[in-house]
């Protein structure tokens, strides 16, 4: 499968996003081993947004590593690539 350089950095930004929504649960519940806990609504909309988050940054790896192969380039290069191009200063990007 041949994948475009702004088809990486749809992907990457759709990563960010969903990371983003996974820590905003976080703040909007707190911890979930305070005492009361999480509702199960809570848990269930946690757990949902955690694997949606997952499943993206999982694809991100993915296209990259086929990216870079296809163009005879490092993943590396290539994530460095669609950072600057999303507007990263510095991290790690959708890892997961």
């Amino acid at each position: 499968m041949t994948t475009i350089f702004q088809e990486l950095v749809a992907k990457e930004r759709a990563a960010e996003q969903a990371h983003s929504r996974v820590e905003e649960l976080r703040d909007m519940y707190g911890p979930p081993t305070r005492q009361g806990g999480w509702s199960p609504r809570q848990t269930e909309t946690y757990n949902t947004a955690l694997r949606a988050w997952r499943d993206l940054a999982r694809e991100v790896q993915v296209a990259l590593a086929d990216y870079a192969r296809e163009r005879g380039e490092t993943r590396s290069d290539v994530e460095k690539q669609v950072h600057q191009a999303v507007g990263h200063t510095g991290g790690s990007g959708a890892g997961a």
